[in-house]
């Protein structure tokens, strides 16, 4: 636990407004007339800050060495490329002018180590103060690789793992190796300890240590391998690890999901269950309950993963290889997919960007109007429930639903029902 995730009290003036200490004033970014959003629920009060970017995507590169059958690549017609240097000399310049500095994470819908100047983006990036995270398919993990990662001081390495055997593995990431890819977590690991010295300093100088975190994508080919891989993540070391579902690309990928019950469940919202034993008695009739209902688990609120944008809670913006800041990984790119609760027909989403890195400032962009409305439209969800309904046509694009939302809507979203998560 950081000491941002720890609690601690703030007291009211005499006219009844709450004084937020310095500390907090600095570490949000809340300057006078910041604007901010205020949720509350019985004695629970949440405060939101619409205007404040947290979390920056960067795609390095849409390429990628590998060909899965899981791909967005597979069913895409839109440019590819990687990010050039002057492109990404904006991007730096642009997260000058936030303070904090806004976390920001390598990857999208490619594999940036496949970019050749990865290593001086994370270098350049950090160079800011701002926590460095990165995604890989693993296999150019060379230990050079490694190596070079750790000393430009990358913060989380995040490995994608998809099955526990040469089979299971290869069948979904075609072209790569699972015995290769675990050689070169291992040499990852390797790097970071000859990096570090055992009193968790680096060269005298006391910093963290690059973390590792290992994402399994789960389809029906593959989920028996998961508590094999959960183990090989321990072994590993991994200090993360992130289950998501399959989103389906193709039509052959559609019989591979987990999920079409869960997205069609609306249920009730008064189910409160306390804390209990998990085992073989109790997990099936628990499972079922929390599935079926909105409730809670010992404080767990499942309702809290539901109509709930991760991207725009996080305070995230996503920026292409090309330059284009969207809001979010699902907008980066114009794609089709296979969701199920269309009853197996074909939805397509349409991209949208707010602009050009090349043309406006991040901060400018970050802070369009258009922009601005749209994330607190998205905090409100006031958008139709596709993902229970799926009765129209309105369901199948993402440019209009049925309660008279415009383009971009997000009622389909499987990012916004905890159905899709990334790291």
């Amino acid at each position: 636990m950081t000491d941002s995730d720890k609690s601690q009290y703030i007291e009211t003036d005499k006219t009844g407004r709450l004084i937020i200490p310095a500390g907090l004033t600095a570490q949000f970014g809340i300057k006078p007339g910041t604007r901010v959003r205020i949720n509350g629920n019985q004695n629970d009060l949440q405060l939101q800050f619409p205007s404040r970017l947290s979390k920056l995507y960067i795609e390095p590169t849409n390429l990628c060495n590998l060909d899965c059958r899981t791909c967005i690549r597979n069913v895409w017609t839109e440019p590819m490329g990687k990010m050039s240097e002057a492109t990404f000399a904006r991007v730096l310049a642009g997260l000058h002018a936030f303070s904090p500095s806004p976390s920001v994470f390598f990857g999208g819908f490619g594999e940036p180590l496949f970019h050749p100047g990865i290593i001086d983006m994370v270098r350049r990036v950090k160079a800011l103060g701002a926590k460095v995270e990165l995604i890989t398919n693993g296999t150019l993990l060379t230990r050079a690789m490694s190596r070079a990662l750790v000393q430009a001081g990358l913060d989380v390495l995040w490995v994608s793992l998809d099955g526990a055997t040469p089979e299971s593995y290869t069948d979904i990431r075609l072209g790569a190796a699972l015995p290769n890819v675990l050689e070169n977590i291992t040499n990852f690991q390797i790097a970071t300890r000859e990096e570090y010295s055992p009193d968790g300093t680096r060269r005298g100088i006391p910093v963290a240590l690059t973390k590792l975190g290992i994402v399994f994508v789960a389809m029906k080919r593959n989920i028996a391998d998961l508590p094999a891989v959960i183990d090989i993540a321990q072994q590993a070391g991994a200090e993360g690890f992130m289950v998501t579902n399959v989103l389906p690309y193709t039509r052959e990928m559609l019989d591979e999901v987990l999920y079409y019950n869960e997205i069609h469940n609306i249920g009730f919202r008064n189910l409160s269950l306390p804390g209990m034993d998990v085992n073989e008695t109790t997990y099936g009739p628990i499972y079922q309950a929390i599935k079926t209902m909105y409730g809670s688990w010992a404080g767990i609120n499942s309702e809290n993963a539901r109509n709930r944008c991760p991207f725009i809670a996080a305070g995230a913006g996503a920026i292409s290889w090309d330059g284009n800041l969207s809001p979010c990984l699902p907008l980066m790119h114009s794609h089709s997919s296979y969701i199920g609760f269309l009853q197996n027909e074909e939805r397509t989403s349409r991209r949208w960007v707010i602009g050009n890195i090349s043309d406006r400032s991040l901060s400018d962009l970050w802070h369009a109007p258009e922009h601005l409305a749209f994330r607190e439209r998205v905090q409100s969800f006031d958008f139709s429930p596709c993902t229970s309904c799926g009765a129209c046509d309105l369901s199948g694009k993402n440019e209009a639903d049925c309660i008279n939302n415009v383009f971009p809507t997000c009622g389909s979203c499987l990012w916004a029902q905890g159905v899709i998560q990334c790291p």
